[in-house]
């Protein structure tokens, strides 16, 4: 929605701190998509928050803040993002898919750039990009796992069902990443997808539960015959 009148509301859920970890991020980068200059006080107070993943949320947000402000923004040649979301950093201006996977997987690199090389591959879309985007399943940053699942999701691609199955079959994996990992696979919606969704219908971990819960009736959606209509007309009208 990109609304500054839920700022105020937004920064008091970052600040609660007896909040789940997963609001918390969800506030922050809320935060950074609006834009708005009145959150960097903030977003500086929680950049080096004791969670980890709300501490890189508050990070990632402020680049994007900066970015926005910067002279620069309108002189760079983007990629165009098929999906309309308002992403936690830009695309990269670079197209090269090699150069995009070493930058996505180098972790002595900035966070908001290998954010950038994540956008850019998700936009050129083929079947390498999102095979290089599921090498970044094995990082060792939780919320950037975790925002890999998600553009995996966004793009609805076989290639990667493997990769995103680990992740979520993985009892230690950061439960905000089983969570994406299913939704993942719920959207890209195989009979394959179906079969390890139903295996986790009853997870341990509530928040894994209740995504395979959401990602099957996604699933079965994305699969029913009113979709299909529906998209065809889409295509049609494109």
């Amino acid at each position: 929605m990109v609304n500054p009148y839920a700022v105020p509301k937004l920064v008091e859920v970052l600040e609660n701190t007896e909040q789940e970890p997963m609001v918390r991020h969800e506030a922050g980068e809320a935060l950074g998509a609006i834009g708005c200059v009145d959150a960097v006080p903030v977003l500086e107070k929680y950049k080096d928050d004791s969670v980890i993943e709300v501490a890189e949320t508050c990070q990632l947000a402020l680049e994007r803040i900066k970015w926005l402000q910067s002279e620069d923004k309108e002189s760079e040649k983007l990629s165009e993002n098929p999906y309309s979301s308002t992403d936690p950093a830009p695309p990269s201006t670079n197209m090269d898919i090699n150069n995009l996977k070493i930058q996505l997987l180098d972790e002595n690199s900035a966070l908001f750039n290998r954010y950038r090389a994540m956008f850019s591959l998700r936009n050129i879309g083929t079947t390498e990009a999102v095979q290089a985007l599921a090498q970044g399943l094995k990082c060792s940053s939780a919320l950037f796992r975790h925002e890999i699942a998600y553009v995996l999701g966004q793009m609805q691609h076989k290639a990667c069902v493997q990769e995103l199955k680990e992740n979520l079959c993985d009892e230690k994996e950061n439960p905000m990443v089983r969570h994406e990992c299913a939704e993942a696979l719920g959207a890209i919606a195989t009979e394959e997808c179906t079969k390890i969704l139903e295996q986790y219908l009853q997870d341990k971990e509530r928040v894994v539960k209740e995504s395979c819960v959401v990602a099957l009736d996604m699933s079965e959606y994305e699969q029913s015959k009113e979709f299909q209509y529906a998209d065809s007309l889409t295509k049609l009208n494109s």
